[in-house]
């Protein structure tokens, strides 16, 4: 089973810039999307293959969003955490299928001085509470851009960038306490000295063309889901947005 994420900012930019071929080409079984930056009534395209499910942020139009599409279709589709103050951003959806659930988001980015560092540690404690509920009843997979490198190797610049935006102690703390909850960061799981493996570059500096990057969009899996575990990829090889797709290939 084939699993992709993706921080398209902006899909109907992204559409412009080749998604459709990319979804056509991967074929994943399912994609789930971040920063869609739309709804899906302001669509004027559609995946064939595909059951759509969108979750679109109400209160401040083209911001955050997300969305997952699936060739089967799941047991069940939620939207949000159950909590007004983070689910009115539309950044997570919750799908269940017949072994595992998966659960898609788009993480509060604390923004430049941290000016949201507050909001984003309530949605972290928020969030790895629903997971942990949600763990009760069969084994999460978690993914999306989850606005966070954990360690320095997750990023080309850390010593620079020690307390800023995404790398701040407070953030990797938190991403700490969410892995030791029960989940492995499955490209590290893989691979867990490869260095130079990011998922997003800044526009400025030709950041990307330097592979000055931040990998900071993952796939999380439940320990319990380890033996069906086959790789973990990261496709920087795809264009489209400021960051590439992430992929998580499971065992049958």
């Amino acid at each position: 089973m084939k699993l992709v994420s993706w921080n398209v900012n902006g899909l109907r930019a992204c559409m412009a810039k080749g998604f459709s071929g990319f979804l056509e080409e991967e074929a994943p079984d399912v994609i789930c999307l971040q920063e869609t930056k739309m709804s899906k009534d302001q669509a004027d395209f559609s995946f064939p293959g595909y059951l759509e499910y969108w979750n679109s942020c109400t209160v401040k139009k083209g911001y955050s969003g997300t969305a997952l599409f699936s060739r089967t279709e799941p047991l069940s589709v939620t939207y949000g955490i159950g909590r007004e103050e983070f689910d009115c951003e539309g950044r997570v959806i919750t799908a269940q299928f017949p072994d595992f659930t998966l659960v898609t988001s788009y993480t509060p980015n604390s923004q430049r001085d941290l000016v949201r560092i507050d909001f984003r540690m309530a949605f972290e404690d928020a969030f790895r509470e629903y997971l942990s509920k949600l763990r009760e009843e069969k084994p999460v997979i978690v993914c999306g851009d989850l606005n966070v490198a954990h360690r320095p190797i997750d990023l080309k610049n850390p010593k620079s960038n020690v307390g800023n935006a995404g790398f701040s102690y407070e953030e990797r703390g938190k991403f700490s306490e969410l892995l030791a909850s029960g989940f492995l960061d499955t490209f590290r799981y893989f691979y867990p000295e490869q260095e130079g493996a990011y998922s997003w570059w800044s526009y400025r500096f030709h950041s990307r063309e330097q592979n000055t990057g931040w990998r900071i969009d993952y796939f999380l899996a439940d320990e319990r889901l380890q033996s069906r575990l086959s790789d973990s990829r990261i496709l920087s090889q795809v264009m489209g947005s400021d960051h590439c797709p992430v992929e998580l290939i499971l065992k049958d």
